[in-house]
């Protein structure tokens, strides 16, 4: 049996105002077996770092957008197996509103993100990889209806 390791990462669903609702940034990038995945921005937190802040710093890097927390979007777990173990990996959502910034994969330190899209929130559907994350910005969008 393989031995587990514990991961947390922080990211979340940065909008702005779209003619048509509000738009997400997300990126893509390609998965160990190198297959392209949309997904949304997310990475592990540094140092002292909290995870807001860390979701924060990982968006601006991964996107190139600046964002501010507007509030929590919970929390999504998965596992993974790599070669030598197995992760039990946390992931903390933060609803984030753009402030600032350009989309640009430029500054993501690991190269991990391949391209960055703003996609509007009601086409996120069908476009991420990932059912967990497709629940994360169904709760943004009940978040920003509830918040009109």
């Amino acid at each position: 049996m393989l031995p587990t390791v514990e991961e947390v990462s922080a990211g979340g669903v940065v909008i702005r105002p779209a003619p048509q609702g509000f738009d997400a940034a997300i990126i893509a990038r390609y998965n160990r077996g190198g297959r392209l995945e949309w997904c949304l921005p997310k990475g592990h937190p540094e140092g002292e770092e909290n995870h807001e802040e860390a979701a924060v710093r990982e968006v601006a890097e991964e996107t190139g957008i600046e964002g501010s927390i507007l509030t929590s979007l919970g929390s999504i777990e998965y596992w993974f197996t790599v070669p030598t173990h197995r992760v039990h990996k946390t992931v903390h959502h933060f609803l984030l509103e753009a402030v600032g910034g350009e989309l640009t994969t430029e500054n993501d330190p690991d190269h991990e993100a391949v391209d960055v899209a703003w996609v509007n929130l009601d086409e996120l559907e069908r476009i991420l990889s990932f059912p967990n994350e497709r629940r994360i910005v169904s709760l943004a969008q009940q978040v920003i209806q509830d918040s009109l």
